[in-house]
């Protein structure tokens, strides 16, 4: 469950978003997300407001709207960005830069004897979704 700081910063990352849109109240936000979502249930003006204020943090399904709409990982904007990155959005696509921790990682992997590094890289690109083969 979100802590009160993590919905305010919530609620500042798509205030930003929106403010280039002249975005600015729940009403607004409820209608332009609406055009958008293909959900069950829109979105009331109540509810796009409580994501503005910082009372709620939308539901996965409505998250990856705003995200898809607004053009930002869904992830940056639901929990913002790593500890010491920048703090602007990043594009759908785009990574983040390697960590000290994932450049270790990656070297370790690349250590490996090729059939075991091969198991590795399998195994990666079947918990992404990468494996074509099925």
């Amino acid at each position: 469950m979100p802590t009160d700081k993590e919905k305010a910063a919530f609620a500042k990352r798509l205030k930003d978003l929106l403010e280039p849109l002249k975005i600015r109240g729940g009403t607004k936000l409820a209608e332009q997300f609406n055009l958008r979502y293909h959900g069950e249930r829109p979105v009331t003006p109540q509810t796009a407001h409580k994501w503005l204020t910082g009372t709620t943090i939308p539901k996965p399904d409505k998250l990856r709207t705003l995200a898809e709409w607004l053009n930002v990982k869904e992830h940056w904007l639901h929990y913002g960005p790593p500890p010491g990155s920048s703090s602007r959005p990043m594009a759908r696509g785009e990574k983040y830069p390697p960590t000290p921790e994932t450049i270790e990682l990656a070297s370790k992997i690349a250590s490996l004897m090729p059939k075991d590094r091969n198991l590795v890289e399998e195994m990666i690109e079947r918990f992404y979704g990468e494996d074509t083969e099925e």
